[in-house]
């Protein structure tokens, strides 16, 4: 058994909440940007002062409807400045926020209101008060329905809210935020689990407090004052929200999008000077990067480019570094190919963080190769959420880096992750059962993942432990591996390595529609040629299998994919195969194409 602890570099009073920075903020620099918001004029700065002037006015809004101390209020919306304000203020009346991901169906808003206890929710649209209306009569507790944008449902939109706590008097706030403590609730956050109802994992504010104060301090070179970041993954998502908790506390910016389309015009009008994002974002980066090259004419270019970054990075991790000639071909097509990459995301973004899946080791050394280091990092809801993470003057790609500091990391005899610190919840809302399953007493925590720690305490991550394949002839096999190889070719949207219990490794494969026009003009196929109509495509099919091929060299040849199938439609959250943070949920696929999976193993 490993284990690896590193000591904590700050600690959190009893007597703090996350409500205490926008006080302080805002006494010590008043005028210092905090937020920036998007307008018709660009991009307009909100200070320490109004951000705690905009939390007050609500939160008196919020009292005088009548929420208060230890009351859950449901938030149902996208990435947006409102978001945050309503999640502060929120605090500031003592009460608890319930985040629900705004592509929610109406069966999944009635379980995470009812289960929470929510007396109140916030939705954005008028389609998502339709879906909260729609389940309403089975919430007796559920008192307010509240719109962002306007007047929805049945009660009032943010200003009216404000308007009706005109009368309220300051010090009530004062009282409700200070009747808390660093035990009490922040928050209850319903994991997206693969299968059955979420869990309403608990945070405190001491759970929170504590992983951003001992993150912040080894990523000052990327979240610091005046630093900035253009957050767009959805805030119900907790590696979001800790960043939105982490730059507000050290008053690093924060701007806001959810127009995911326009994502490249907002980061180049914005210029963030660091990133947040899941590694399917980069993926999609390089392969739009190198797709358009090849179109153009360009892929010979782009494909030397890429193996000199690849090679300058690896070089970086040896004794002697890049040697003269890698240098300077990697200053020629630093301006030929690099810079013009770098300036696709602002020109000032110096590095980035990326979880909650993994990011493959050739995408890594390729965005270090171009001047952007992306920290990979690991942690779940349940830890606050960060565990470890990469650094960069600590970087070694592949792993997710050393624990942070404040947190313990043990590797359990089957290879199971567990963690302790006080970034571990208490526990699962009304779930005593799956919290004892979960938490030992000794304070344990069991993730569900399995992985390594070298001698140098770096964590690899190598599975889920409950998506290990076993095969017919007792062969196990780590899908994760193989599928995060696979996702990095321009093609693959999404796949599934599948094989328990079967005699050998096989594969379903969604497409990238994006990389799949261009594919069809390269090859001469009709643009509106639906993709039903591509499955069985033997030129597609043999790129595909192209992809397999060199996927199979980092297995072995029980593990290998022996046989595939190109799915006519994409995974998606509507549907039912990913969740809110677009993990695939076998047993949903599974069952959706039992008809594909019977044609390869010959059912």
């Amino acid at each position: 058994m490993r284990e690896s602890s590193v000591p904590p570099v700050a600690t959190i009073a009893e007597t703090v909440t996350l409500i205490d920075a926008v006080w302080a903020n805002a006494e010590q620099a008043a005028a210092a940007p905090v937020f920036a918001r998007l307008t018709e004029n660009g991009w307009d700065q909100v200070s320490c002062a109004q951000f705690r002037d905009d939390v007050m006015a609500l939160a008196r809004g919020l009292l005088a409807a009548g929420l208060g101390p230890g009351q859950r209020v449901g938030l149902m919306s996208k990435t947006r400045y409102e978001w945050t304000l309503i999640d502060y203020a929120a605090w500031a009346c003592g009460a608890v926020t319930v985040p629900i991901y705004e592509t929610s169906s109406a069966e999944q808003i009635a379980w995470i209101l009812a289960d929470s206890g929510a007396v109140a929710c916030f939705v954005e649209t008028d389609r998502h008060a339709e879906l909260v209306g729609e389940v309403r009569g089975q919430l007796p507790m559920l008192d307010h329905v509240w719109g962002i944008e306007r007047a929805s449902g049945e009660d009032a939109d943010l200003g009216a809210l404000v308007d009706g706590g005109a009368d309220t008097p300051a010090d009530a706030v004062e009282r409700a935020w200070r009747s808390r403590s660093a035990s009490d609730l922040a928050t209850i956050i319903y994991t997206s689990g693969t299968t059955g109802n979420p869990k309403g994992c608990m945070l405190t504010h001491r759970n929170i407090g504590f992983n951003a104060s001992n993150a912040l301090p080894v990523l000052h070179a990327l979240i610091s004052e005046g630093e900035s970041t253009l957050l767009f993954l959805p805030l119900a998502h907790s590696f979001a929200r800790l960043i939105q908790v982490a730059a507000f506390q050290v008053r690093a910016i924060v701007a806001h999008t959810s127009d995911i389309p326009r994502l490249a015009t907002h980061l180049q009008s914005f210029r963030p000077t660091f990133l947040l994002a899941a590694p399917r974002v980069f993926e999609k980066v390089y392969n739009t990067a190198r797709q358009r090259s090849h179109a153009e004419g360009k892929g010979v270019i782009f494909d030397r480019a890429e193996r000199v970054a690849i090679g300058y990075s690896r070089a970086l991790d040896t004794d002697r570094g890049p040697g003269p000639l890698l240098r300077l071909q990697h200053r020629v097509f630093d301006k030929l190919v690099y810079s013009r990459l770098r300036e696709a995301i602002g020109g000032r973004c110096r590095g980035a963080i990326s979880g909650s899946a993994p990011l493959g080791v050739k995408l890594g050394h390729f965005f270090r190769g171009i001047g952007i280091p992306i920290l990979e990092g690991y942690g779940l809801t349940e830890t606050s959420p960060a565990v470890s993470t990469n650094l960069g003057h600590a970087l070694r790609i592949g792993s997710v880096g050393r624990p942070l500091p404040g947190v313990s990391v043990r590797i359990a005899e089957d290879g199971e992750i567990m963690v302790r610190g006080d970034i571990v919840f208490p526990g699962y809302w009304r779930d005593e059962a799956a919290t004892r399953e979960a938490v030992e007493a000794d304070g344990w925590f069991h993730t569900g993942d399995l992985g390594r720690l070298d001698d140098d305490g770096y964590l690899t991550i190598t599975d889920r432990k409950k998506d290990i394949i076993i095969t017919a002839a007792g062969k196990n096999v780590a899908p994760a591996m193989l599928e995060d190889r696979l996702r990095s070719h321009p093609l693959v949207s999404q796949c599934m390595v599948i094989g328990d219990r079967r005699p050998f490794i096989s594969l379903l494969v969604t497409l990238d529609e994006e990389a799949l026009a261009l594919w069809k003009k390269r090859h001469d196929r009709p643009v509106d040629l639906p993709t039903t109509d591509l499955v069985d495509d033997a030129d597609l099919r043999a790129e595909i299998q192209e992809a397999i091929a060199e996927a199979n060299q980092s297995v072995s040849r029980a593990e290998s994919i022996r046989e595939f199938r190109i799915l006519p439609e994409d995974f998606t959250e509507a549907t039912g195969e990913i969740t809110p943070s677009m993990k695939v949920r076998r047993a949903v696929v599974l069952q959706r194409y039992a008809r594909e999976i019977a044609s390869i193993y010959g059912g």
